[in-house]
């Protein structure tokens, strides 16, 4: 089956009263703020109190999911408000991988942190492989989630500043997590004057990035860590 890109699902209560089409087109209009150039499809599923709808750009569903924050309001025309949920279709199951996250973190901060992205289907550790002395776990949590709505490639868990990834993650600045520009061109680091310089080219963004990778003579080689996560200048810095 095909996976659906570039969709928002809109949600209603399955109890709330009968919407007219041409009601359902003007709030997406007022409330959602999509411009009409960037409707491909729009779909309403009545029995379901659904809606799909295709956009062109996914820069323009990842505002939308970003600025709603996964609920918008709709006011009937009786006067009663309810919460309709935004969700982005099609995410799929992905295998989610956190760096960084000190080993004595137990699984319920990492449950309580990503709830809001997704249901977590099973917690696991990633092994050094057997190319190394030690197969043992190298720090890394691999998480198995059906996402409702992209994880940014940064996020705090139990007060840790984590480093996430996975396929198909669209990309956010490190700083803010915002996803219209990278960390080199965040407003807020150029204000505070704290853009760096000099830094090591291999950190352990690298091995939350691209796992442990063998060699031409079946080694592995991982440069020593530096001390900070911030990304290197002129780096895109989605892990």
């Amino acid at each position: 089956m095909a996976e659906r890109q570039n969709i928002l699902t809109c949600i209603f209560d399955p109890k709330s009263p009968g919407i007219s089409a041409f009601e359902i087109h003007e709030w997406i209009h007022d409330q959602l703020r999509i411009p009409e150039h960037e409707v491909q499809m729009l779909q309403i599923d009545g029995p379901k109190r659904q809606v799909f709808i295709n956009l062109k750009q996914c820069k323009e569903l990842h505002r939308v999911i970003q600025e709603i924050n996964g609920l918008q309001k709709y006011k009937h025309s009786n006067g009663e408000i309810l919460q309709v949920r935004i969700e982005m279709a099609g995410l799929g199951t992905k295998c989610i991988r956190i760096a960084n996250l000190p080993p004595e973190v137990p699984e319920g901060p990492i449950r309580t942190a990503l709830a809001q992205y997704g249901d977590i289907k099973t917690i696991q550790e990633e092994l050094w492989s057997k190319a190394y002395r030690y197969a043992v776990s190298n720090g890394i949590k691999i998480i198995t989630m059906a996402l409702k709505k992209p994880i940014p490639s940064h996020a705090t868990i139990a007060s840790h500043r984590m480093l996430i990834s996975y396929e198909g993650q669209p990309i956010t600045c490190y700083g803010c997590n915002a996803t219209d520009y990278v960390y080199q061109i965040c407003p807020k680091r150029l204000e505070t004057g704290k853009g760096r310089r000099n830094e090591q080219i291999n950190t352990w963004a690298h091995v939350a990035r691209h796992g442990t990778q063998k060699t031409d003579n079946g080694e592995k080689k991982i440069n020593a860590p530096t001390n900070n996560n911030e990304p290197k200048n002129g780096e895109h810095i989605n892990p």
